[in-house]
């Protein structure tokens, strides 16, 4: 029974967390499940990890996406597709009221009280801020291949953990 629905499971859309991944064209993402340990009736927290195919490089690493299970696989790993990005990283939106929101108040209520009280030239101001991704390749490298460096060479790899 648990067997049938992990594989109906896998035929519908999944939502999941964008990882760091190395393959070219393929996204990694991280699939949160809760399994029930029968002995102690409680629930744990176990991660499923899914290749997905995304040519277009909709998501990048920490993006909330939607993935769907492909026809055919594609490649040995490469099983889903990326849909769409629900959410991406570092732009928090509230999913029953759909406003964005700033630490644990919502972006509106900041501004009101802004108003309310004066405003000041120091306060950080949402409109006028770039999109995430401007400063790809100057201080934001999620987009490069990471990689766990375990010798010392002579060259020395910036992407390198």
């Amino acid at each position: 029974m648990a067997k049938n629905l992990a594989d109906a499971a896998r035929k519908f859309l999944l939502l999941g967390q964008c990882v760091p991944t190395v393959k070219q064209n393929a996204a990694k993402i991280r699939v949160k499940r809760l399994e029930l340990d029968e002995n102690l009736l409680m629930y744990f927290r176990n991660d499923e990890f899914y290749y997905c195919h995304d040519p277009e490089k909709l998501c990048k690493t920490g993006d909330i996406v939607l993935i769907q299970a492909l026809p055919q696989k594609l490649t040995k790993l490469i099983t889903h597709e990326v849909k769409e990005v629900v959410y991406p990283m570092g732009d928090i939106t509230d999913p029953i009221t759909g406003k964005k929101v700033a630490k644990e108040r919502y972006r509106e209520d900041i501004e009101k009280e802004a108003q309310l009280y004066g405003k000041k030239d120091s306060a950080f101001d949402y409109t006028k801020a770039p999109p995430r991704g401007w400063q790809d390749g100057k201080k934001d490298f999620t987009s490069k291949p990471t990689y766990t460096k375990y010798h010392v060479f002579d060259e020395n790899d910036p992407y390198a953990i």
